[in-house]
């Protein structure tokens, strides 16, 4: 038996959950049924995760071998509330702009982008 292991038991920190960066529950069932709705449509077939300390990111794919179409953001430290989501394509340029994911997302054609 090795001699240099220990178990730890209750070694949180809050401070460090507090820092962790995703999107909340009811913004990811937002995306989630607009994926959902999607692939049914037959639009998008695929989508990835991206996370960094300043900001999440739904990408969404039309097949798993191209780049993504579009990705869904949310920037945790914004210079403007209404850059906190975004809608934004393969190269970072930005469609859609919002302080609130529900009007971001709402009465998009995802055709037309």
């Amino acid at each position: 038996m090795n001699n240099n292991l220990r178990l730890i038991i209750d070694n949180v920190n809050k401070k460090n959950i507090e820092e962790k960066h995703f999107f909340e529950k009811d913004e990811l069932k937002i995306i989630l049924d607009l994926y959902a709705k999607m692939v049914s449509e037959g639009s998008w077939k695929d989508y990835g995760l991206n996370i960094s300390s300043k900001q999440v990111g739904f990408s969404v794919f039309k097949n798993t071998t191209e780049n993504a179409l579009y990705k869904i953001c949310k920037n945790f430290k914004p210079k403007n509330k209404n850059l906190k989501y975004l809608i934004t394509d393969a190269n970072g340029k930005i469609f859609r702009n919002s302080s609130d994911l529900n009007n971001l997302l709402k009465n998009i054609n995802w055709k037309k982008l």
